[in-house]
Order: structure tokens, then C-alpha cells, then sequence
């Protein structure tokens, strides 16, 4: 049965901020719920199906919440509330307040429930776990909160650390100097940072030793304390490299471990440490760890599908070697 829901449409709020640029935003709701929408006057009319006209009505209260408080609706955020409604999830979204600016003035907040407990948790603890597959926003966000607190004064230096696994026995063989061998093992970091503070400021701060982006192996031997540390990548620390990178914590420090333990790329037999770090840590008060999934992912629609599209895959394969 086909049914119309009229929503009301009011004029604080301009038609291309929630209908977007040529009605993108419109377009891709009716496709996602078979329904049809249009703006008459000052009301929003959506036909459809019982069952996905009122979800189609919700996402559309939901874009009209987000943007009076003052958020721009982009892309990312309406794929975002629109999946959460379509895949049935309760609860409205409470969005956080915005964590920083980039260098071109575009604000950077917390998208998904997963990505505000993870920024909540940061703020409350030392050390934060936030495991969770590609394009969760686990390293951009950690950047995004450290910059801000170099800025606010709260640390005196950002120090990023990778394991350059790839790289093994290798890495000698590689052209150049040392800073040329690791450089391609960081360059996620790098691009993070020139992206929300520029590449002259980012260069400021590294000529002031402000920050530092380094090898995981450099923290050997070190104490760090005022920093705010982040370990990228850590699904490919052995479990004596992340117990090395855990105790230079010091005075005054923060420290977020990210990784993704679908992503291990380390030699066969070895063990991930941030596959064990859980179940060694997970009574210790001032550690939390943060749980991201499909569900917080904020890439390219198509990152989404893409793992679920692996999970069904692997789910296969594992029932498949079960029954063998």
C-alpha cells in the first residue's frame, strides 16, 4: 500500500543546504527507500511504502535537526543518518561539538555514536584503544585531538609512531637516506597533518620540536612526558613492541593505539599485540578501549559495502573449512 507523509518545511533552514546540490540529497533517499519526495511551498511530501515512507520522513527530521544546530549537512553525514534509520538502529544521533578546524576552516567533529564515545573516551583516559576497520576515522580524529591539544596548551609536543612491518629486512636496500626508507610507512600520518594544519605550520612545529613523526622502533629507550602519542597501525606491533610502546608513557601524557586486526601484515607466526593488549589491560583504570565498526565508517559509500562484502566472504569461507 502506498502512502504520503507530509513533513513541514520552514524557511530558516535554505532548500540546497537539505536538499543539496541538485538534489543529490533527495535523489539518494529516494533510491535508498523506493520513495518519492518533493518540496511544495513549505512542506516536504514523501510517497511511498508503509514501511519505508515514515524512515524516509525520519531521515529527513534528522537532516533538519542536524543543520539548525548549526552543522553543514554534508555528504558523509547524510549516507551516515540515512543508513543508521534504514538499517533500523534507535535512537537519534547526538553529535558532538566540533573537536577543531582544518587549515581551510572546514570543522572536524564526531560523525557516528562510535566516533563520539571514542573522542569522549580520549578526553576521560591516558591511554585509548580504537580498533575498527578503514575509514572509521580512528587516525584522523586521534591527529585532529592532539592538534588541538598542542594548541591548547595542554601538551608541549605531538609525537606519531608507526611500524614500518613492511619494510623488514629491507629497508637498507631502500634509495636514500633513513628519512627517505620510512617515509612512504608514514605518509598517512603526514597527509593527515598538512590537511588540518598546513604543511608551513606542520613545518614550524617540527623545526620547534613540537612534533614528530618517527619509526615505532625510535621510541625505544625514551620517556615522553607533556606529549600526546599516537601509535598507527598497531595490528603489525609484535607483543613486545607494544608493551615498549605503552610504557613511555609519562608525566602529563596522553597516548591513542589504532589499528585495524583484520589488516595484520606481520610475518607468519607472529603475533598481533593489539590482538593480546585486551585481555592484559582490560581492568586497568585509565585505559579504554573503543570498539569501531561498519556502522562508523564515514569514506565513500562504497567502503561500507566493500566490508560487508568481506564479512559475508569470510563468514563463507570459515563455515566452508568447518565442514571439511
Amino acid at each position: 500500500m502506498t502512502i504520503t507523509e507530509t513533513l513541514p518545511y520552514e524557511s530558516d533552514i535554505d532548500q540546497i543546504e537539505i536538499f543539496g546540490s541538485n538534489d543529490e540529497n533527495m535523489k539518494y533517499l529516494e533510491e535508498m527507500f523506493d520513495v518519492s519526495i518533493t518540496l511544495r511551498g513549505n512542506e516536504i511530501k514523501i510517497t511511498g511504502s508503509e514501511l519505508d515512507t515514515p524512515k524516509a520522513a525520519e531521515v529527513l527530521n534528522r537532516f533538519m535537526k542536524y543543520i539548525r544546530s548549526g552543522k553543514v549537512l554534508d555528504k558523509q553525514t547524510v549516507e551516515y543518518i540515512a543508513n543508521r534509520v534504514h538499517s533500523g538502529e534507535d535512537g537519534d544521533d547526538d553529535y558532538s561539538d566540533m573537536i577543531c578546524r582544518t587549515v581551510r576552516g572546514r570543522r572536524i567533529l564526531s560523525k557516528t555514536h562510535g566516533q563520539k564515545k571514542y573522542v569522549n573516551a580520549v578526553k576521560k583516559n591516558d591511554i585509548v584503544f580504537a580498533i575498527g576497520p578503514a575509514g572509521t576515522g580512528k587516525t584522523y580524529l586521534a591527529i585532529a585531538m592532539a592538534v588541538t591539544a598542542l594548541k591548547n596548551n595542554e601538551v608541549s609536543r605531538i609525537i606519531l609512531a608507526r611500524p614500518a612491518v613492511e619494510a623488514g629486512e629491507r629497508l637498507g636496500f631502500l634509495p636514500g637516506d633513513l628519512k627517505d626508507k620510512v617515509d612512504p610507512y608514514l605518509r598517512p600520518l603526514y597527509d593527515a597533518l598538512f590537511e588540518i594544519m598546513g604543511m608551513e605550520n606542520y613545518e614550524r612545529q617540527v623545526a620547534k620540536g613540537a612534533i614528530e613523526v618517527a619509526p615505532l622502533a625510535y621510541m625505544r629507550g625514551r620517556t615522553l612526558d607533556s606529549a600526546f602519542i599516537i601509535l598507527d597501525e598497531a595490528q603489525n606491533t609484535t607483543p613486545e613492541q607494544m608493551k615498549m610502546f605503552l610504557t613511555r608513557l609519562g608525566f602529563g601524557s596522553k597516548a591513542i593505539i589504532t589499528g585495524d586486526v583484520t589488516q595484520i601484515d606481520l610475518p607468519e607466526g607472529k603475533k598481533s599485540g593489539l590482538n593480546v593488549v585486551g585481555n592484559i589491560l582490560k581492568n586497568i583504570k585509565g585505559i579504554e578501549f573503543i570498539y569501531l565498526d561498519k556502522s562508523d565508517v564515514v569514506r565513500n559509500s562504497l567502503v561500507q559495502k566493500i566490508i560487508n562484502a568481506y564479512e559475508a566472504y569470510e563468514d563463507k569461507a570459515e563455515k566452508n573449512q568447518e565442514k571439511k
